[in-house]
């Protein structure tokens, strides 16, 4: 009786620990996350408007259709990245996410960060913050400088036009932002 017992017990454990393995690797083996498939958009340092979902159509992503969001995915192993450009006087929210989808900094037009208009924001990984605080990367004054956990990361930003007669606007702000490695 006891033998079963033990046999049960090794079954149980042997199920738990193929359970656990296969729920931890699962996500590393994903090819279809998020982002693979904002990477099909051709994203990597290129800003890209994302276009809003129609009533009634899929909407994978979760998309809110009021606001226009554009994203860009930077690899920090080549360099420092940047993103500049000037964003509208209206409501934005901007993120910076890691290949995980965890936000690594976020900020908003009202937050009080500086940012204002004119965005100028540095992203760096932790071997170029230690560059940057020896002072060995030259950089201007007014940079918002973002610490990424990793290499690779994904910038959000989106613009809430006020009226639908501004989105044509917008959309042109969204193209006029860079979005590049500093090499």
């Amino acid at each position: 009786m006891t033998r079963l017992f033990v046999w049960i017990f090794g079954g149980l454990l042997l199920g738990g620990l193929i359970h656990l393995v296969v729920i931890l690797a699962l996500p590393h083996l994903a090819t279809r996350d998020l982002w693979s498939q904002v990477a099909a958009l051709g994203t990597l340092e290129n800003m890209t408007p994302i276009a809003a979902p129609a009533p009634g159509e899929p909407n994978p992503l979760g998309l809110d259709p009021a606001l226009l969001y554009g994203v860009c995915q930077i690899d920090l192993d080549a360099g420092p990245g940047v993103v500049n450009g000037t964003l509208p006087l209206s409501f934005w929210s901007l993120a910076v996410f890691d290949r995980q989808g965890q936000i690594v900094y976020s900020t908003t037009s009202r937050s009080g960060s500086g940012v204002g208009r004119t965005l100028d924001m540095g992203i760096f990984n932790p071997a170029q913050m230690r560059l940057l605080a020896e002072q060995r990367f030259e950089i201007e004054e007014g940079l918002l400088i973002v610490e990424a956990p990793s290499d690779d990361v994904m910038v959000v930003i989106r613009l809430a036009p006020a009226h639908d007669a501004m989105r044509a606007r917008y959309r042109d702000m969204l193209d006029q932002l860079r979005c590049l490695t500093i090499r």
